[in-house]
């Protein structure tokens, strides 16, 4: 295992770190001196046709690269202890890696080829990492997965297909001539729903938990499910514009307070964080498309730090109660794990938007903003609902209460490994806290006025202590008087059948009419009027040309007048 350390995956959890920390000062540089740097380079020219490669970096682009590196630094050294007894440790380090390289590709792009080339790497790597523990359910989950992606890549083929009418594909440069085309838009909203998991194709995100835990903190914080916000931030010029946005923000509410409230009904610990990142991601949406795409990216970024800590925590605390995910089975984790019950707490908190935690910054200032902001009723009150009840609050409270206090279990666990464990999520520990009031510092260059009455100030405090409390009362409920038959809980429980409508639904109606195509087609008219049949047909024909050729003096006479009658007539 020393050996691993300093090979494969102390190079990369170096190499990411350096250039995060290159990107960050270099995204402070744009931001103060106010410069977009777009290099181009030809690759191959040949008549009138060229293929060039180009890049841009702007202080969004290069704060973003700075984030998906730092974070994936640490899920890589995370991950030297947390996957100490795998076999294919490097072969997992290269996948993360390229996963990564991936993503940088698609923030740096501002040409759609190049961004499906992104996407793509994105899809095909997310599904080796979710099937990388090979059994059924992983790969049942890769493939959900995958196919969910690949209606996104298919909108962007579509949308590069359209974009040749412009003569080429930098969509930075034909922003003012797109409004008029709303087909364009529209598959960009579609491929932007799918990566980002918005109704209907919420079911992946949750089916991802399969892969390994470093991968779920790394493709729920900063990569993967938040590449469909990135490219809807980038064209947030034709968001606000679009005819049909309300119809796409109703959707992203929805989303929103589907896994909020799913959420609730949860058991797996790191499917009840998987639904609080989509329950963000319909809040981040839907927040961008009500025309706060510089909001929506602040907080795409504060989301990203105390997101990825909650996975390293869950990660600890399954890895020591031997791949267990259930909360009814965890208890008095504080007195186990002190360091990674603190930490979780802080995470939890900071997801709550406690004051002066990195959440409070980003999720306060956009609340704030929506309830200044022109909207009707149909769109404020999911907000407000959101701010208590959509599981921040509710369940953080209910997990915290349960894994923190509660029953007392014991825990089998290698001790030496916690403890090395317990490094990296202290120095993850201190973004939470201190970033957001220092990225918030550092991208608002002046304060964002607000000006709202005493009962819209006072209602986020309402509905948070509301929330709380609700979120302890439901850590006494008694789980074994539920009836998990009933149609509601499992309705609630299942988000709302959607992987029922994604998964079997579909693969029954396909099974069933592939069945029936055989018996009808294959073993029944098929094999009459194809191979079977025709040879059946042919060796009867033979025959009666055999019977014909054997001199038969009936046959003789008998065409003999035929013919004789045919010269009559």
């Amino acid at each position: 295992m020393l050996k691993y350390k300093f090979s494969v995956g102390f190079f990369m959890f170096l190499f990411s770190m350096f250039f995060s920390f290159f990107f960050f000062f270099f995204s402070i540089f744009l931001i103060v001196s106010d410069q977009i740097f777009f290099f181009e380079w030809l690759i191959i020219s040949l008549n009138s046709s060229c293929i060039y490669m180009s890049l841009i970096f702007d202080w969004m682009s290069t704060l973003f690269i700075s984030f998906v590196l730092g974070i994936s630094s640490l899920v890589i050294f995370y991950s030297i202890e947390y996957m100490w007894h795998d076999l294919n440790k490097s072969r997992f380090i290269y996948l993360v890696s390229m996963f990564v390289l991936s993503m940088i590709f698609l923030i740096l792009s501002p040409n759609l080829v190049s961004i499906l080339l992104g996407w793509d790497g994105l899809g095909l790597v997310s599904y080796c990492l979710v099937i990388y523990y090979q059994n059924y359910k992983s790969f049942g989950a890769g493939m959900l997965t995958a196919l969910s992606n690949r209606v996104g890549d298919v909108m962007l083929l579509v949308a590069i297909a359209w974009m040749m009418n412009f003569g080429g594909w930098h969509y930075l440069f034909y922003l003012d001539s797109f409004n008029d085309f709303y087909f364009f838009i529209f598959v960009i909203f579609i491929a932007s729903f799918t990566s980002s998991a918005q109704l209907p194709f919420s079911s992946w995100l949750p089916a991802a938990m399969a892969a390994p835990t470093p991968v779920s903190a790394l493709v729920h914080s900063s990569t993967l499910v938040t590449a469909g916000v990135y490219l809807l931030i980038r064209f947030d010029f034709l968001v606000c514009n679009f005819y049909y946005v309300d119809f796409f923000v109703v959707i992203s509410l929805i989303t929103m307070l589907m896994a909020s409230i799913c959420a609730n009904f949860e058991f797996d610990l790191k499917s009840i964080i998987a639904l609080s990142t989509l329950s963000q991601l319909g809040f981040m949406m839907s927040v961008l498309m009500l025309g706060f795409s510089f909001m929506a990216f602040f907080h795409l970024l504060i989301h990203a730090l105390f997101s990825a800590l909650l996975f390293l925590c869950a990660g600890v605390i399954i890895h020591c109660m031997w791949g267990n995910q259930d909360i009814r089975f965890m208890g008095g984790l504080v007195i186990q794990l002190p360091v990674i019950s603190s930490c979780m707490n802080i995470s939890n908190l900071a997801l709550c938007g406690f004051p002066f935690l990195a959440g409070f910054y980003s999720k306060d200032l956009i609340i704030e903003s929506v309830n200044m902001g022109m909207m009707n009723f149909f769109f404020f009150f999911p907000v407000k609902i959101k701010n208590g009840f959509d599981g921040k609050v509710f369940f953080s409270t209910y997990v915290l209460y349960l894994t923190g206090g509660g029953k007392f279990f014991l825990l089998f666990t290698c001790f030496w490994i916690v403890q090395g464990m317990n490094l990296k999520i202290l120095f993850s520990v201190f973004f939470p806290i201190f970033g957001g009031s220092f990225i918030s510092w550092l991208i608002f260059s002046t304060p964002v006025l607000v000006y709202l009455p005493f009962d819209l100030s006072i209602s986020v405090i309402f509905f948070v202590l509301i929330g709380g409390w609700l979120g302890y009362e439901l850590s006494f409920f008694n789980f074994g008087f539920i009836n998990y038959d009933s149609l509601m809980i499992y309705f609630f429980g299942s988000m709302w059948f959607l992987p029922i409508f994604s998964t079997s639904y579909f693969n029954n109606i396909y099974f069933s009419f592939s069945l029936n195509y055989y018996r009808v087609i294959d073993p029944g008219w098929g094999e009459y009027f194809g191979p079977m049949g025709l040879s059946d047909y042919i060796i009867y024909f033979f025959k009666f040309n055999q019977f014909l050729q054997f001199n038969s003096f009936s046959i003789y006479m008998l065409s003999f007048f035929f013919w004789l009658l045919f010269i009559l007539f």
